[in-house]
């Protein structure tokens, strides 16, 4: 019996697993991306320092934004400093608030942790500054830190 050669054919690839990685890959990217919440309604361009820690754990880390309302705000808020608590333009009365929700929002567990991040614009007064701290030192809150540009190479956010 003479045998001829046939030509062997690869079986067809399975796509039947095709949706569970997709989904995964889906789930990866909706765990592993974080969304801008704020939108910044004040300039800050933070100051440089020369020595800086930086904070790892940021779930109780809280941020204020000091600094001039960006331009298209500039009619309804003047030229004058401001505070941006969340994504609102507020006074220094409305930290009471805030503070309070953002308490509200931390397990109790970890309430003493709770940090207010002070981010700047480098051109502000420390008159407004010094008026914030001493809000938060009535609200006892009292861990505070201030947001800066580290000065080497490469410029990192503390």
């Amino acid at each position: 019996m003479i045998r001829t050669k046939k030509k062997k054919t690869t079986p067809a690839i399975s796509t039947a697993s095709l949706p569970d990685i997709v989904f995964m890959l889906l789930f990866f990217f909706m765990v592993a991306t974080k969304m801008k919440e704020i939108t910044l309604k004040v300039e800050v361009r933070k100051p440089k320092a020369s020595a800086a820690t930086k904070i790892y754990d940021k779930s109780t880390l809280r941020s204020v934004y000091i600094g001039r309302p960006t331009a298209d705000l500039v009619p309804l808020y003047g030229t004058q400093p401001r505070l941006q608590i969340n994504d609102y333009i507020a006074d220094i009365p409305d930290l009471d608030a805030a503070v309070n929700d953002w308490r509200n929002e931390i397990n109790e567990a970890e309430r003493l942790k709770l940090t207010i991040s002070l981010k700047v614009d480098e051109s502000t007064k420390m008159g407004i500054v010094s008026d914030v701290k001493e809000r938060l030192r009535d609200l006892v809150a009292l861990k505070i830190s201030y947001a800066a540009l580290k000065t080497t190479e490469t410029a990192e956010e503390y």
